[in-house]
C-alpha cells in the first residue's frame, strides 16, 4: 500500500508545473521569452535558422513531410518538393517564437504587426445574435493569429487541446485566457454547443488524423482522410453560422488575417458532403501559402479498410 501511495504522489508531483522536473522547461519559455524581445524580422532570421537544424536532426519527420507533400502536390518535381520540406520545418521553428510572442507580447506591439480583412462578413453573421463557429486550420501561425482576432471578437471561446506538458499548459492556457473570454476543451463538445446556443463565438481546426471514430473518409488535398464529422454537429446543435478564417505570415514580417462570408447550406445533414466541403476551405489556404502548413503532421495515417499504410513507421 506504502509503495503504491508514493507511485501516486510522485505521478501528482510530476503533473505539477512547479515540479523540480519541470524546472528545465520553465527555462527554456524564460530564454524564449528575452528572444523574443527582439525585432519580428529577426525572430523569423533566428526561427528559420533553427527550423534548418531541426530539419537535419529529424530524419522521421522530413520523411513524413515528404510523403504529405509528394501525395498532395504531386506536380512538384523533386527539387520543388524538397525546398518545401525544408521550408515547412523552418516556418514551424518561427511559430514556436511567434507563440510566445502572442503570450507574452504587448498590446501595443502587436497591434502594429497584422492587418484584418473580412471583419464585415463575422460582424454580419453575428447580427442577429447566433452563435459562429470560426473555422481554422493547422497553419504554422495558427498561435499568433489567435493573438490577432481576439479583440476583434466579443464572446469568443476557442477550443483547445490541452498541452502535455504541465509547464507549457499553465503558462498557454494563463496566456490565452488573457486575450480570450475562455477557452473550451475539445473533449466537451456539449459546452460548446451550449456557448454557441447563447451566441458566442468559438475557434475550431479539425483538419488532423483522430482515428475512426466520429469520422468519415472524405478528400483532403485529392487523398481519401479519415476527417472530424464534429464540425457540422457542432453547427447544427449549436445554430451556428462556419466562417473560414485564414492566417498567414508575409513577407515583410507583417500578418494576414482574413475572414470569409459564412458557408452556404452547412451544414447539409450529409457528413461525407460536409466534411468534404471543410476539407476544401482548408485546402484553399493550404495552397496560397504551402509552406506555413503543418505537412509533418501523419495526416493521412488512418487508411480506409483494405488500404495500405502510407507511413511505414
Amino acid at each position: 500500500m506504502n509503495n503504491k501511495r508514493r507511485k501516486r504522489r510522485k505521478r501528482r508531483q510530476q503533473r505539477s508545473p512547479y515540479a523540480p522536473g519541470n524546472w528545465p522547461t520553465w527555462l527554456g519559455l524564460g530564454l524564449l521569452r528575452l528572444i523574443t524581445l527582439l525585432p519580428v524580422p529577426w525572430l523569423h532570421r533566428i526561427g528559420r535558422g533553427l527550423g534548418l537544424a531541426i530539419y537535419t536532426l529529424l530524419p522521421s519527420r522530413r520523411r513524413v513531410a515528404r510523403i504529405n507533400l509528394r501525395l498532395c502536390l504531386p506536380e512538384l518535381d523533386d527539387k520543388e518538393r524538397e525546398r518545401l520540406v525544408r521550408e515547412t520545418f523552418a516556418s514551424s521553428a518561427i511559430a514556436v517564437f511567434e507563440g510566445i510572442l502572442a503570450w507574452w507580447g504587448s498590446n501595443r506591439r502587436i497591434a502594429k504587426l497584422y492587418t484584418v480583412e473580412g471583419k464585415e462578413h463575422l460582424e454580419a453573421a453575428r447580427a442577429d445574435g447566433r452563435g459562429v463557429i470560426l473555422l481554422g486550420g493547422h497553419y504554422t501561425t495558427l498561435e499568433i493569429s489567435g493573438r490577432f482576432f481576439g479583440p476583434h471578437v466579443k464572446g469568443i471561446y476557442p477550443i483547445y487541446k490541452p498541452a502535455k506538458n504541465p509547464v507549457v499548459e499553465k503558462v498557454m492556457v494563463n496566456a490565452r485566457k488573457r486575450y480570450f473570454d475562455g477557452l473550451l476543451l475539445n473533449s466537451d463538445l456539449r459546452t460548446v454547443v451550449r456557448y454557441l446556443r447563447q451566441g458566442n463565438a468559438t475557434w475550431y481546426a479539425p483538419d488532423q488524423d483522430f482515428g475512426r471514430r466520429e469520422t468519415v473518409f472524405a478528400p483532403f488535398m485529392g487523398i481519401p482522410a479519415a476527417s472530424l464529422t464534429a464540425t457540422a454537429k457542432l453547427a447544427r446543435l449549436g445554430r451556428a453560422r462556419v466562417l473560414p478564417f485564414y492566417s498567414e505570415r508575409l513577407p515583410n514580417g507583417r500578418y494576414l488575417v482574413r475572414i470569409a462570408p459564412p458557408l452556404e447550406n452547412f451544414p447539409s445533414g450529409d457528413d461525407l458532403a460536409d466534411a468534404t466541403t471543410i476539407n476544401r476551405v482548408i485546402e484553399q489556404q493550404v495552397r496560397r501559402t504551402p509552406e506555413q502548413y503543418l505537412w509533418i503532421h501523419k495526416r493521412f495515417k488512418t487508411r480506409p479498410l483494405g488500404e495500405p499504410p502510407l507511413y511505414d513507421r
